[in-house]
């Protein structure tokens, strides 16, 4: 161990050359060596001067270390000085942290994490990360949180100097998820697998392996590497929660935030909004969805533009598909590993000759090791190596066993066997949680103790991340298909997933459900984190023939479905309720019939089914006594006359409806009657009376502070106003739209906001502001196939007849390219 470094709170310096190779071929060989030598002597002299110890060397490439954060700056700033003058440009990065200082040399995330701030700078810049800003007195530039190469946490970045740079080479759009470990070793797969993703002929990258091999974690720091290849961004999709194979390309449309339109199939909406682009799309965790799936993943590959990044444990089987079998990690690597993981939880951990006979006993395969690795505050290394030797050795696979497979398989079945009997039987429950779980659903539907929730944390068969609602607890896939086989084994699986089921269909009564009284809102709590959960309580209760629960599931999913453009997952389950909706329960089968239509008539875009499953769903309701719900079904069944502009039809229907809403008292429901009516007649030129019906049920809204129905009415108001001729009202009322949706975070997004700029695109056409109302008009075409949604006929038509005749003019095509956002800001003053 070097006695010359410094111990305690250090301060880390890397650099590097930037553009050597450059350098090179312009300077020549010998005149490249003497400036390089230059070079190292200004770095080392002004390492010596401010106090630092050069740790190593590597190249064009050093590491100093400080024993203070103003000596390291200083260091920096007399290197950069002193170098300016000549063709020599240096990137410099200081971190500061708490390093272990082991025989190897410094061990931790600081010294990774200061190698990366040095790399995402440029030539002549010194960044500082926040750890070090802190300790320093000198004026910095704050550049902002950058994630970094890494894929740690997103860091604040400071710069030394004002002078201006290029941004930082960091990160940018992608969801790449936030390890929990730094990534060690791998460095020659890591660089093989970085250079094949940047080869022009793969398209299709498939890293395969035995589970526990690391393969999601390569993939993850390949695509992180890769970067600046995909500057429209790197996408992680995880697949291991998906149960259908027919959901792979809805969950990588809802990844994209994409959205399919009614009568498109979504692979041509993906094929569209991919075109061109230059992304990567990362799949992880694809084998459990072969072969059915291989079709779409084949689909997404030759789309024109992505790249897309699988880890699976069986190759694909696809044309154009290139192959990285992904090796168990080499012996110095899994050593470090264990030692690293070990020390994590005993920083006085040294190991001995001992830990590399347990990992070579354990394949080097990294999740082996690191279960092992837990257990090293309990065993010393060699205990463990003495139980999961014996151990291994009672455990006999198939000849056509992986053997790398059934030594991962016995060391799960190692640390499972050493729990005790509660523990394991809460290990086994909470494998019907594919998403993860609460610690109040553990607990309501796996009975788990905080002891023993504890207690699995502990031994690593179980993690946490935090979410929006809290924490969360998950486990590794390969470790749940483990717990969900001892369930199973247990005879206990129709039970736990029963009661999972149950939970999860409560769950999305509570948050998403579809009550008449419901109104308008994005508000779904924690649904978003448990809907990996629900489509596989869903999926669970089709298949064990619990229709009863099947088809509950569709009236607690559809406003969720509906708010996030899930438009084959509502499909899906109205073609698998439909055949069963006559053996369920009255009130069941009257709630799967109002859902059914509304998914018919808003996203299947089919107002005869629409219209059928409503009128089926009337005399059960009228069965039931059920008021609320008839009142309701009429009003939508008025809607369905009104979309298919039988607007005679549609008027005694709202009228009558109204009527009713006076005479209960409801003032919320007299507020959308009154929209509604004043809408009808504003279709039929009516538009006195309209203005009258709207203005009533602005203030009603108002005075209940319904804001979403405020802006509902308003826009419906600024409509008026357009029909009426007046146009600058109808803009100003547009406007007035937008700014309160912003204000109140209303729940309508885009597409409210493309309905406004339709609209406003109408009223600046008639004001002869051509140029303005076709780049409006072509970013709401453009959001229209984008977000996949559908504008009400009525509504299109209204704005068409004014706009029609700008598309595909040049301000009509560079609105196209514009987000709404985008093309709102680009028209400037109404006025």
């Amino acid at each position: 161990m070097r006695s010359d470094l410094p111990t305690g709170t250090v301060t880390f310096l890397f650099s590097d050359v930037e553009g050597s190779t450059r350098l090179l071929h312009e300077l020549g060989a010998k005149r490249y060596a003497e400036v390089l030598a230059e070079h190292r002597r200004v770095v080392r002299d002004a390492c010596v001067a401010n106090g630092g110890v050069e740790v190593d060397t590597q190249g064009d490439a050093f590491f100093l270390a400080f024993p203070t954060a103003p000596g390291a700056l200083a260091a920096a700033q007399a290197i950069t000085q002193e170098l300016a003058p000549g063709p020599i440009r240096l990137r410099i990065g200081l971190h500061t942290g708490t390093p272990l200082l082991a025989e190897e040399g410094y061990v931790g995330p600081d010294v990774h994490r200061a190698a990366r701030i040095a790399a995402v700078g440029h030539g002549g810049q010194v960044l500082v990360s926040a750890s070090t800003a802190a300790l320093l007195e000198a004026e910095l530039r704050d550049l902002g949180e950058h994630r970094l190469k890494d894929l740690s946490a997103p860091e604040r970045i400071y710069q030394l100097g004002e002078s201006d740079f290029p941004p930082l080479a960091s990160l940018r759009r992608t969801n790449l998820p936030v390890p929990a470990t730094p990534f060690l070793g791998r460095k020659a797969e890591l660089r093989e697998v970085a250079e094949m993703l940047r080869r022009e002929d793969v398209r299709l990258l498939t890293l395969t392996g035995p589970g526990g091999t690391g393969k999601t974690r390569l993939a993850v720091h390949a695509a992180a590497e890769v970067a600046e290849r995909f500057p429209d961004g790197i996408t992680w999709i995880p697949l291991a929660p998906l149960r259908d194979p027919s959901g792979v390309l809805a969950t990588t449309a809802q990844a994209l935030g994409v959205k399919e339109r009614s009568g498109e199939r979504l692979s041509e909406a993906l094929q569209e909004a991919l075109d061109c682009k230059r992304t990567l799309l990362l799949l992880d965790n694809a084998e459990h969805l072969l072969p059915d799936a291989a079709s779409d993943f084949s689909l997404l590959a030759v789309a024109n533009g992505p790249v897309v990044l699988v880890t699976s444990r069986e190759r694909l089987r696809l044309q154009g598909e290139h192959l990285y079998p992904v090796p168990t990690l080499a012996e110095p690597d899994g050593r470090a590993l264990f030692r690293a993981r070990a020390r994590a939880l005993d920083p006085s951990f040294e190991g001995n000759g001992v830990v590399g006979q347990l990992c070579a006993r354990l394949d080097n395969l990294p999740l082996a090791i690191e279960l092992a690795a837990a257990r090293s505050t309990l065993f010393s290394p060699e205990q463990l190596l003495e139980r999961v030797a014996g151990h291994l050795d009672l455990l006999v696979g198939g000849r056509d066993a992986d053997p790398r497979q059934r030594t991962l398989r016995a060391t799960i079945e190692w640390s499972y066997d050493l729990l005790d009997s509660e523990e394991q039987r809460l290990f086994r429950s909470l494998s019907a949680f594919p998403g993860g779980c609460t610690y109040e659903a553990a607990e309501e539907v796996c009975g788990a103790q905080p002891d023993t929730l504890q207690s699995l944390l502990d031994k690593s068969l179980l993690r946490r991340r935090d979410s929006e609602s809290g924490p969360r607890y998950w486990m590794l896939e390969t470790i749940r298909e483990f717990a969900a086989e001892r369930l199973h084994d247990a005879a206990e699986d129709t039970q736990v997933r029963g009661r999972q089921a149950e939970w999860c269909c409560v769950q999305a009564e509570r948050l998403s459900g579809m009550p008449p009284q419901r109104h308008l809102s994005d508000g779904f709590g924690s649904l978003p984190d448990e809907y990996d959960n629900i489509r596989s309580a869903l999926a669970w209760a089709w298949e064990s023939r619990r229709d009863d629960l099947g088809v509950r599931f569709g009236p607690a999913c559809v406003r969720y479905w509906l708010s996030r453009s899930l438009f084959s997952d509502a499909s899906d389950w109205l073609q698998r309720a439909r055949p069963t909706l006559s053996s369920a329960s009255s009130g069941a089968q009257l709630d799967a019939l109002r859902a059914a239509g509304v998914i018919a008539f808003w996203i299947l875009a089919d107002t005869e089914l629409a219209e059928e499953q409503w009128k089926r769903a009337l005399p059960l309701a009228e069965e039931l006594g059920d008021r609320d719900v008839i009142d309701w079904v009429e009003r939508m069944l008025a809607g369905v006359a009104w979309e298919r502009g039988d607007l005679e039809a549609a008027l005694p229907l709202r009228e009558r409806s109204l009527a009713k809403a006076r005479a209960s008292g409801d003032r919320t429901r007299q507020a959308e009657d009154l929209h509604w009516l004043g809408e009808v007649l504003r279709d039929l030129g009516r538009f006195e009376e309209a203005d009258a019906h709207l203005l009533e049920a602005d203030a009603l809204y108002r005075d209940l502070s319904l804001w979403t129905g405020v802006a509902n009415n308003l826009h419906s108001l600024a409509d008026l106003a357009l029909d009426r001729g007046d146009f600058a009202k109808a803009a100003a009322l547009y406007q007035e739209t937008i700014d309160l949706e912003r204000k109140h975070g209303g729940s309508q997004g885009s597409r409210g906001l493309a309905y406004c700029l339709a609209g406003l695109a109408s009223a600046l056409a008639e004001r002869g502001r051509t140029e303005d109302a076709a780049k409006l008009w072509g970013a709401v075409c453009a959001a229209e196939d984008a977000l996949g949604f559908r504008m009400l006929s009525f509504e299109r038509r209204r704005y068409e007849q004014r706009l029609a005749q700008l598309e595909t003019t040049p301000s009509w095509r560079e609105g196209n390219a514009l987000t709404l956002e985008e093309a709102h800001a680009a028209i400037g003053h109404l006025a």
